[in-house]
């Protein structure tokens, strides 16, 4: 069938909508639970000024790049880059095929999330402290099944109901709650104390130092190194680069609207909430568990590491437990409503298909892969070493696949594409189509042409352990 003329497309209504949707695909899981860990190990705030500079070079390069693409050609991932140059259609696949791989174990988590909100609005925070709370819920035969569609179903409802009513409607209720959730909790974070067995005083004060305070003292070459490569890693998977995602929702952005200004404010919105996340749980972690609480990252800073902090807190735990929770839910939401419409408007663009059929089909599809994910953790159980020396089972094995392999080399092909092939003045022009200034438009060059494809090769070949 033939491809949707753009003068049918569904736009944003505003700067306003257009920012708080792809801010809200920036903002997920990774802000929360892996951005407060790496700050922690890499010397706080050492790790902090080397992500700011990487968020105004070579995050800001990328993000334009594929913002620009999508609105240039009012086209979805799997259709835009073959209207760029038909010979490169399969970079369009690539893009297409990434956030369906994303998706399922994306909702498996999602559905862990919904669990823990569930447990703590009932009362049930204090269980969820226990050992093997969460090893026993994640292998189960049926509850993470059931979460991780219930997940699912809550994403495509959003997606269901298109761009200006479903998703735009969604970003501008739940950022503005979501911010004001991570406020309260930062107050608490903040504002608590404990005193240990030896009469030692621990406060969120304290751990606050840890996140904003450079650790200059323990700095060598090898680790400052490290530090930038954890830094570059988590901004280039935090901003949804290399996922279609940005693509998608440039192609819905107005002609009227700065592309320029709108990047810098979906840049703002990411890094404030990630700070805004170290605020949180580093002091909190701190607090009841000392440095050595900081060692857990993903899933283990989460699901287990949190729990426990929460039930030292008393009475006032549970309470907390059920705002982080709820906070984490709207933050995954956020981003898994952004991952399902990169392949529903992909769906529409290419094969004809209404809305409602799309979002169907992919939901069939990754109602599929998450039965597969959750099956992973007991009958199709099974270890697998990576490339980069990690022990995996199914769910790692797709994140690797996504994350660590065909992002960076989507990233690498569309430098190329762009500043190679068919020359920055494709996105320049876009930039500055409404009279806009592209002051920056020499560091853009340098960075799209040569700086930003040597970082991103630099992310590949660690990633497969030739680094």
């Amino acid at each position: 069938m033939a491809e949707k003329g753009s003068d049918k497309r569904n736009t944003f209504t505003g700067s306003i909508g257009f920012v708080l949707a792809a801010a809200g695909s920036a903002v997920g899981l990774g802000n929360i639970w892996r951005f407060p860990y790496l700050a922690a190990r890499d010397g706080g705030g050492l790790f902090l000024v080397i992500y700011l500079i990487l968020v105004l070079t070579f995050g800001s390069t990328l993000v334009i790049t594929e913002v620009s693409i999508g609105r240039k050609t009012r086209q979805s991932p799997l259709t835009a880059y073959a209207k760029l140059s038909k010979k490169w259609k399969p970079l369009g696949l690539l893009s297409c095929i990434v956030p369906m791989i994303i998706l399922p174990y994306y909702c498996v988590i999602g559905g862990w999330v919904l669990k823990y909100f569930l447990a703590f609005i009932s009362g049930g925070g204090p269980a969820t402290a226990s050992d093997g709370y969460f090893s026993t819920f994640i292998t189960g035969n049926s509850s993470p099944i059931i979460m991780a569609l219930l997940y699912l179903a809550m994403t495509m409802f959003v997606v269901f109901s298109g761009v200006q009513k479903g998703i735009e409607k969604f970003s501008k209720i739940i950022m503005p709650l979501l911010i004001v959730l991570i406020l309260v909790i930062v107050f608490f974070s903040l504002n608590m104390s404990y005193t240990d067995e030896a009469g030692n005083v621990r406060t969120g004060m304290q751990g606050l130092k840890i996140l904003f305070i450079p650790d200059l003292a323990s700095v060598t070459l090898s680790s400052l190194l490290t530090t930038a490569m954890d830094a570059m890693g988590q901004l280039f998977y935090s901003l949804s680069v290399a996922m279609g995602i940005l693509i998608a929702y440039g192609s819905y952005m107005p002609d009227d609207i700065s592309i320029k200004k709108s990047v810098s404010e979906i840049e703002i919105f990411d890094t404030g909430i990630a700070f805004l996340a170290g605020m949180m749980i580093i002091p909190a972690v701190y607090v009841f568990m000392g440095k050595e609480g900081m060692e857990a990252s993903g899933p283990g800073l989460m699901f287990v590491s949190l729990p426990m902090v929460f039930n030292q807190m008393g009475r006032m735990g549970n309470i907390v437990g059920c705002l982080f929770f709820v906070l984490v839910l709207f933050a995954a939401l956020t981003s898994s409503v952004s991952i399902l419409e990169a392949i529903v408007s992909s769906f529409m663009d290419r094969y004809g298909l209404d809305r409602k059929k799309a979002t169907i089909i992919e939901g069939i599809i990754a109602a599929a892969f998450e039965l597969l994910v959750c099956l992973g953790y007991n009958v199709l159980y099974f270890e697998y070493t990576l490339p980069n020396g990690a022990t995996a089972q199914v769910l790692d094995i797709m994140d690797y696949i996504s994350n660590n392999l065909l992002m960076p080399i989507i990233s690498i092909c569309t430098c190329i594409l762009i500043g190679w092939v068919l020359k920055p003045d494709v996105v320049a022009d876009e930039v500055t189509k409404n009279g806009e200034t592209f002051k920056s438009r020499g560091l853009y060059t340098v960075m799209l042409k040569f700086i930003a494809p040597l970082l991103l090769a630099v992310l590949l070949l660690k990633a497969v352990n030739i680094l």
